[in-house]
C-alpha cells in the first residue's frame, strides 16, 4: 500500500525529542528518514526512532562534514536540532547545502530562535512555554503556573510544527523547484498554538477572569475532573445548556435544579464544584461509565495514557494511511535504533564506491556494522 510521503527522503541529525518527533511524523507517512549518529556514540535513546535508518557520521572531521553533505545533495530535507550558529561552524550552514543542494529544505529546530535576547540560551519545554507567554494561562487560581509535562513546547509547537513547516516547504518547491529555510522556534509554534485563547481574550469573550476562574481553564464546575469511590477520575466537559442538563440528569440532580446555582453564575460555582465533587466520590470510576457512557453529557473516564494501544500515526488516510508502530512489548531491541547500523548500505545508496567507503572508515569519518578497519 502507498504511503504519502514515499520517495521523500529525509536527513535528521540526531537530537533530543522535538526533532526526532518531526522526523517521526515523516517517517510514518512514508519517508525515508536517516538519523545521522555521531561515530563516537555506542547507543542513541531516542525512542522515536522506529523505521528510520542511522548512519554514524564524525562531524568533527572534514571528510565526514563532506559525506554528510554529499548525502544532502541526495536528499530532499535535512532536520537540525542544534543552536544557533553550530551547523555554520560546522560548515554545513544553508548558505552552504542549499548551494549544492538548491531544492533541499533545511529544517533548524530551536527552543529561542535564531535570533533574539534567549537565542543561544540553553533552555526546555518549560522555559519555551514561560516565553511564549502560554504558561501564565496553565494552572489553578492562586496556585503556580503548571505545565502538562513537556508536550506542548517540545512536540506541539516543537516538533509538530516544524514537520509541518517542512510539508509546506516540499509544497512550495513543487511550484517554484527550490529550498528554502523552515526556521522552527518553540516559543514561536506554542505562542501561534495559543492563537484562539489570545484572541478570544482581545475580543472581550472568554479567558477574561484570573488563570483558573473561568470557564475552560479549571473554574467551571462544568469543566473539570472529578475522583471517584475507586479513586480513578472522570473528566467532565458539559459546556453547553443541553449538555449541562444531561449532566445533571446523570448525578442525579436533574429533580433538584431550581435550587442549583444557574450553571453560568460565577458566584455560584464553589457550590456546585463541592456538590459534584460529593457525588462522584459516591460511585467508581465502572459505574459513572455505565451511567454516561454515549450520552450527550460529556462525561467520560480518564484512561491511564500508559495502558493504551501504541499510538498510530494521525490524521488517519484512508486511501494512503501511516505505518503503524509496532508494539515492542517491552523489547528494547524494538523500541531503539542501532547507531550506524545501515551506515554502508546508505553511503551506496548516495553513489559512495567501495573505495571511498574504505577512505572514510580510514580517516575514522563513517562507524557502523560492518564497517570495522579490519573487515574492510
Amino acid at each position: 500500500m502507498s504511503t504519502p510521503l514515499a520517495g521523500l527522503r529525509v536527513l535528521e541529525i540526531a537530537g533530543l525529542a522535538p526533532a526526532p518527533f518531526a522526523g517521526k511524523i515523516l517517517c510514518d507517512f512514508g519517508a525515508d528518514v536517516i538519523r545521522i549518529d555521531r561515530s563516537t556514540s555506542a547507543m542513541n535513546l531516542d525512542v522515536l526512532a522506529q523505521n528510520k535508518r542511522s548512519i554514524a557520521l564524525n562531524l568533527k572531521s572534514p571528510a565526514g562534514i563532506e559525506a554528510l553533505i554529499r548525502l544532502c545533495e541526495k536528499s530532499d530535507v535535512i532536520i537540525e536540532p542544534f543552536r544557533p550558529g553550530v551547523m555554520e561552524r560546522l560548515g554545513l550552514g544553508p548558505d552552504v547545502l542549499l548551494k549544492r543542494n538548491p531544492r533541499l529544505i533545511y529544517a533548524r529546530m530551536t527552543g529561542f530562535g535564531q535570533q533574539g535576547h534567549y537565542a543561544k540560551m540553553a533552555g526546555h519545554d518549560i522555559n519555551y512555554l514561560a516565553i511564549s507567554g502560554v504558561l501564565s494561562t496553565l494552572g489553578k487560581h492562586d496556585d503556580k503556573p503548571a505545565f502538562p509535562i513537556n508536550l506542548l513546547a517540545d512536540f506541539a509547537g516543537g516538533g509538530l510544527m516544524c514537520a509541518l513547516g517542512v510539508l509546506l516547504a516540499l509544497q512550495e518547491r513543487t511550484r517554484s523547484g527550490k529550498g528554502q529555510v523552515v526556521d522552527a522556534a518553540m516559543i514561536d509554534g506554542v505562542n501561534y498554538l495559543g492563537s484562539f485563547v489570545y484572541n478570544m481574550h482581545k475580543a472581550g469573550a472568554l479567558f477574561q477572569t484570573p488563570r483558573g476562574t473561568g470557564q475552560l481553564d479549571g473554574g467551571a464546575p462544568f469543566y473539570d475532573t472529578y475522583k471517584t469511590k475507586d479513586g480513578l477520575y472522570m473528566a467532565v466537559g458539559a459546556i453547553e445548556v443541553e449538555f449541562y442538563k444531561l449532566l445533571l440528569q446523570g448525578l442525579g440532580l436533574d429533580q433538584e435544579k431550581d435550587q442549583l446555582p444557574e450553571q453560568l453564575d460565577t458566584k455560584g460555582w464553589p457550590k456546585l464544584k463541592e456538590l459534584f465533587t460529593k457525588i462522584f466520590l459516591s460511585k467508581t470510576q465502572e459505574e459513572w461509565v455505565k451511567v454516561f457512557d454515549l450520552t450527550d453529557a460529556c462525561v467520560t473516564p480518564v484512561l491511564d495514557y500508559y495502558k493504551m494501544p501504541t499510538p498510530a500515526p494521525a490524521p488517519r488516510l484512508l486511501r494512503t494511511p501511516g505505518v503503524h508502530q509496532k508494539s515492542s512489548e517491552g523489547d528494547d531491541e524494538e523500541l531503539f535504533l542501532e547507531v550506524g547500523g545501515q551506515s554502508k548500505v546508505i553511503l551506496k545508496e548516495a553513489g559512495f564506491s567501495e573505495e571511498e567507503i574504505r577512505d572514510l572508515v580510514a580517516k575514522n569519518a563513517v562507524a557502523g556494522e560492518g564497517l570495522e578497519k579490519a573487515s574492510l
